[in-house]
């Protein structure tokens, strides 16, 4: 019975060891020919290969490394003063005081105090044009731009654009570090960035994310021509990185450092990038023209997504469109109109370039200039079709926006936005746009103020301040009387000599 017992346990183990060893040869065999899905670190599509066929190089995360030795040196650190001015202003008394004591405005003088903010800028041009957010040097009196090697510049502002909030300065040189311009549209999501500047004054920062999306509006600019298409973005951004460089693997500008949303102030999960598609154009017409060529297509619009699931819009027929601009309505003049676009028209394309949202329409039309055609893919009763439409300018043409900039009054002139002369009831009037070292400055007059009349003669052009200032230059009293409005409605009266004396 013993030996019985003893020939079946040495039959079930050896049945157990044939077993087990069938196992392990087919798992060999199936891990010889299994497949696996990886990432590459340069940018490829999502790849299956063989496991003989990987090599230890692609098996490395990505190198960011070089990407930020590349462009630290080509971002800067922006120090913005505002100095101490003595302001006048008129005091209305009231009612009583009026009927009482027959009192009378009154001119009061107060002293500012002087302001000191700090960001970042990312060097264009080896002789010196840097590109920064409006927001840092907004009503500076004085930009100083460090660089990484700690040389220090004074900067001049070439021009400013509160619409995009992207701005162009300047510092005298040679040979300066640039960071070299890349395309935003190439940008996927899930792509590592980074973002270079200078957070709460740390100099030469960097951090590391991802593209978490792509034109995003998160109605942080305020005014109806303002333009938000923004790279959100993981990587952390904080006080301090507005204006700086955020940059692709291959150490590319792929957009402007420009803002962070947190209930905080500080960085809370994502921050935004103004897109390079964006920043081109508008660093481009700076340079040229000391303001932005702004081309429209003279539509309102809206997303067709947001309008189906909008219960006011259930009786619109949006035929088998899920993406695309629904049109609401035309611009009187516009291009679109004189083209034969017509409400109800949905846009799915600019140039052929897909149009999903407004957001995208606005970052596509921005990069063209008034008297450029484009072509629009539209659908119109559930069919396609294609129209050539010509683009024109706030104006309802398609003439060059000229720069007024007197040397010695040291500012430039624009036109008043239709929606601040909406708001203050106005009919006329130019802006000062930028406010360099002169006259005007030197007067009080700040980035913004409405000219309404000169020597209360009404301004409505460029031409007509042209005109004034020739004329005042050449008359024995010299003077230029400045009367106007800033857009928070405060009246304003300066009084600017012209006279070297």
């Amino acid at each position: 019975m013993k030996k019985v017992i003893n020939v079946l346990l040495f039959s079930l183990t050896l049945i157990c060891c044939c077993i087990l060893a069938s196992v392990i040869t087919t798992n060999l065999v199936s891990k010889k020919n299994s497949k696996i899905i990886y990432v590459s670190n340069d940018n490829a599509p999502y790849t299956t290969l063989s496991q003989s066929a990987l090599s230890s190089a692609k098996m490395q995360p990505v190198d960011l490394t070089e990407a930020a030795e590349k462009t630290v040196h080509g971002v800067v650190h922006i120090k913005s003063t505002v100095k101490s001015r003595t302001q006048t202003y008129q005091e209305i008394p009231d009612i009583f005081e009026q009927f009482m004591f027959g009192a009378r405005p009154r001119q009061r003088q107060y002293r500012t105090e002087p302001q000191v903010g700090y960001g970042s800028g990312v060097i264009l041009t080896k002789d010196g044009y840097i590109v920064t957010n409006n927001h840092v040097i907004e009503k500076a009196d004085e930009i100083q731009v460090t660089l990484n090697d700690n040389r220090v510049f004074i900067a001049t502002v070439i021009g400013a654009d509160s619409n995009t909030d992207l701005a162009l300065i300047k510092i005298d040189g040679d040979e300066f570090p640039v960071v070299p311009m890349g395309n935003s549209d190439d940008l996927r999501l899930g792509e590592w960035v980074l973002a270079v500047g200078n957070p709460f004054n740390l100099t030469s920062s960097v951090t590391a994310g991802v593209v978490s999306a792509k034109s995003r509006n998160i109605g942080i600019y305020q005014g109806g021509e303002s333009i938000e298409s923004f790279i959100q973005t993981d990587a952390a951004i904080n006080m301090g990185n507005s204006g700086g460089a955020l940059v692709n693997v291959r150490g590319e500008l792929v957009g402007i450092n420009a803002a962070l949303e947190s209930p905080t102030g500080t960085y809370a999960g994502y921050g935004f990038a103004i897109p390079t598609t964006i920043v081109k154009k508008v660093v481009a017409d700076l340079r040229e023209y000391g303001t932005v060529q702004r081309a429209m297509l003279g539509i309102e619009g809206d997303n067709v997504i947001s309008m189906r699931q909008d219960e006011r819009n259930k009786n619109v027929d949006f035929g088998d469109a899920i993406d695309g601009v629904y049109i609401i309505g035309l611009s009187d003049g516009g291009g679109a109109f004189a083209a034969g676009i017509k409400q109800g028209d949905i846009i799915t394309e600019i140039n052929g370039k897909k149009v999903k949202t407004m957001n995208e329409l606005q970052e596509t039309i921005v990069q063209y200039r008034p008297g450029d055609k484009v072509t629009v893919t539209l659908l119109r009763d559930k069919k396609e079709k294609k129209i050539e439409v010509e683009l024109k300018n706030s104006r309802g043409n398609t003439e060059i926006v000229k720069e007024a900039d007197m040397e010695v009054l040291g500012a430039v002139f624009q036109d008043v936005p239709a929606e601040t002369r909406r708001a203050l009831n106005i009919g006329y009037g130019m802006q000062v746009g930028t406010v360099k070292n002169g006259l005007l400055k030197d007067a009080g007059i700040q980035r913004g103020f409405i000219i309404l009349k000169i020597n209360n003669r009404q301004i409505r052009s460029i031409d007509d301040i042209e005109q004034i200032y020739k004329e005042a230059s050449s008359s024995p009293d010299q003077v230029l009387f400045i009367s106007g409005v800033y857009t928070n409605g405060r009246r304003a009266n300066y009084a600017v000599s012209l006279s070297e004396e």
